[in-house]
């Protein structure tokens, strides 16, 4: 089921020009304030490795969607930054993400299958 709705959902973002982890690193920096979130705040959120959530920040950088900046609270680690054109590209693919994610997955259930989804999803992330 993931897989199905992950390779749907995918082929929708690269339309745009961007992939599931480009989506996944713009959306969740979107979500704090300024838009920035540490490195390793955001590699334990996508459950990646640093240097693997590093390699991908970097060609995320070479597009300007997001800025490196030293992190004042951890000489070794760095903060992610939304750029302005992130915010841009952000704002223009959400709309279609989410009608993607409806297309794909939520309009195909009923609302007694979503419920039970609701569930299983709580019992499930419990002990996280």
């Amino acid at each position: 089921m993931v897989t199905a709705v992950q390779v749907s959902t995918a082929q929708d973002l690269a339309v745009l020009g961007l992939s599931e982890p480009d989506y996944e690193v713009l959306s969740t920096l979107s979500e704090r304030e300024d838009g920035t979130g540490t490195l390793h705040e955001q590699a334990a959120k996508m459950g990646w490795s640093r240097s693997r959530l590093s390699r991908h920040a970097s060609r995320m950088e070479t597009r300007d969607l997001i800025r490196r900046a030293p992190d004042p609270a951890d000489g070794r680690g760095c903060l992610l930054v939304l750029t302005p054109a992130g915010w841009d590209v952000l704002r223009d693919a959400a709309p279609s993400h989410v009608a993607s994610v409806r297309k794909h997955f939520v309009d195909r259930l009923t609302s007694d299958e979503l419920a039970a989804l609701g569930r299983i999803a709580q019992k499930l992330s419990a002990d996280r």
